[in-house]
């Protein structure tokens, strides 16, 4: 049985259907099973991973576990790692993020330092571990969700930014291979995972536009607007202005294109055109 750590987020809903195709048991767990909407051949099990004591009984059977930060945060997610040892569970495999780099300039990063430190105490818990380490998601691209519905204009500090977006399916797919592998071939490795193309914010937005069949456009504001407008309760607006920035710093660049997917998966990673074609009821 395996056990998936935010199991209604896009990677996780996407890793649950995946495995569950494959025949493998589930344990989904999530904040609300009556609101998950996950399929029923899954165990939606109620879950508060900020609550240390009550995590083992989640692991309990299970092989194997995916570990994603953004399903509590740094702590939780810790904690998760902590019990799934005490559980017995075998294998981990942690959606990590590309912004780490094993070298010291990941404690410089915000995002680099978080998940570089759960990285540690993945190799650390005795485990065996894969990382899968994703970055620039398409899915960022829902921010935009609103604002094209209404005017077809985006709102971006940096239009030039370029990046490699990764679509959420390839992400689960290369967790599942991992999660699934019973040959050892995954095991000890790091995958920095993105998509097949890089692309501007700009090109993204008119990718949308083609996708649903409008014209679509961004409007340049400042980067302390557009890190007021990423931030919330869970991610500072220092953070936000950090991440700001560091996309500013990739106009005019050549950002890496991976092969991760191709290799681990045996097809091609997903263009961003098809992920905007999959998620065209979000802007229309």
């Amino acid at each position: 049985m395996i056990v998936v750590t935010g199991a209604t987020g896009n990677i996780g809903r996407r890793l649950v259907g995946r495995l569950l195709e494959d025949g493998v048991a589930v344990r989904a767990l999530t904040r609300d099973p009556a609101r998950a909407g996950l399929p029923p051949e899954a165990e939606t099990v109620r879950a508060d991973l900020t609550d240390a004591a009550g995590l083992e009984p989640l692991l309990a059977g299970a092989d194997a576990l995916f570990l994603n930060l953004a399903a509590g945060g740094q702590e939780a997610a810790g904690a998760v790692l902590d019990a799934a040892v005490k559980a017995g569970v075998r294998r981990v495999v942690l959606n990590s993020s590309i912004a780490v780099t094993g070298t010291p300039a990941d404690e410089t990063n915000f995002i680099a330092r978080m998940h570089a430190a759960l990285e540690r105490a993945v190799r650390d818990s005795g485990l065996e571990w894969t990382f899968v380490r994703g970055g620039d998601y398409a899915t960022n691209a829902l921010a935009w969700s609103a604002s094209i519905r209404e005017s077809g204009v985006v709102r971006d500090a940096h239009p030039g930014a370029q990046g490699v977006p990764v679509h959420e399916a390839d992400l689960a797919e290369v967790a599942a291979v991992a999660l699934l592998d019973r040959s050892g071939a995954h095991q000890g490795q790091i995958y920095t995972v993105t998509g097949p193309e890089v692309l501007t914010v700009a090109q993204r937005v008119a990718a949308i536009g083609g996708a649903v069949g409008r014209e679509t456009r961004v409007e340049q504001i400042t980067e302390e607007a557009a890190a007021e407008a990423m931030s919330g309760p869970h991610f500072p607006k220092e953070a936000a202005l950090e991440l700001v920035r560091m996309f500013g710093g990739t106009v005019g660049t050549a950002p890496a294109v991976s092969d991760a997917v191709e290799r681990v998966t045996g097809r091609p990673a997903r263009t961003f055109a098809e992920w905007a074609r999959d998620h065209a009821a979000d802007f229309s």
